[in-house]
């Protein structure tokens, strides 16, 4: 069922307005997956001549292979994505080894490529902005709370002139650790001054930011930018569910 027509809220105390609001950036404010598809499709191409006869799709299958379980790792994820270029270089690179392709610095080149055209490619969600000036407008307060590298980050939030809108930018890479660890939570709560019940976190990502923050007493707004509905193997339920932040300022 598509979450758009999931009206209900759990919490009744969420038609208060909040104190304090923690956003998440990426799929939440940013649309950060969408431009990950055509990026290594068109690298993929780009480098066609280079595969030793094989053609561009099956090396894009491979490469969504290996970087499938790569990142499907806990661990590796967290490490990852604090060094993206080098992890993108390391999944290219043994997606040519599966199909025995030299390497000789193919794997950089698709790699720097795909990382080109997707920051080209990425948009804040349509009514992204407008959501968080309203918010800025009406005194509430808040935190930006985003995994990844601190360089990375930073170009997207200084790109799209985030940074006013928010007391306090928690980055990873910066921080020192990410979501899920509660002491990212605890923290922005202690700079906001603010208490869990006063908060709200919005995020799309059910395991990083609503079951955390559901233990901790925040009123949680998952995003399904996907329109997908809840997963029915996961056993984590938000107290509302929106499509885009905007209409959190609708309703």
């Amino acid at each position: 069922m598509p979450s758009s027509i999931v009206t209900k809220r759990e919490d009744p105390h969420m038609t208060d307005a909040p104190k304090a609001i923690f956003f998440d950036l990426d799929d939440t404010i940013l649309d950060f997956m969408s431009p990950a598809g055509p990026a290594w499709e068109e690298s993929s191409r780009r480098f066609a001549s280079e595969y030793e006869g094989i053609d561009a799709a099956t090396v894009l299958a491979s490469i969504h292979r290996v970087a499938g379980a790569w990142w499907a790792d806990p661990e590796r994820h967290r490490m990852g994505r604090l060094d993206l270029r080098t992890t993108r270089i390391r999944n290219a690179a043994d997606a040519l080894a599966e199909l025995a392709i030299p390497d000789d610095g193919l794997s950089t080149r698709p790699a720097e490529s795909f990382a080109n055209l997707r920051t080209e490619g990425l948009r804040l969600f349509p009514g992204a902005r407008q959501a968080l000036e309203h918010f800025h407008s009406n005194n509430v307060a808040m935190a930006l709370l985003t995994n990844g590298d601190g360089p990375g980050q930073r170009y997207k939030i200084d790109r799209f002139d985030l940074a006013d809108f928010f007391d306090c930018i928690l980055i990873e890479g910066e921080f020192g650790v990410g979501k899920p660890d509660e002491r990212v939570f605890r923290h922005a709560l202690t700079q906001l001054e603010c208490t869990p019940e006063q908060t709200w976190m919005v995020g799309d990502n059910l395991q990083w930011e609503i079951e955390p923050c559901r233990r901790l007493g925040l009123h949680t707004v998952w995003v399904d930018f996907l329109a997908a509905g809840l997963p029915q193997d996961v056993d984590i339920k938000p107290h509302r569910i929106v499509n885009n932040i905007n209409e959190l300022i609708e309703s």
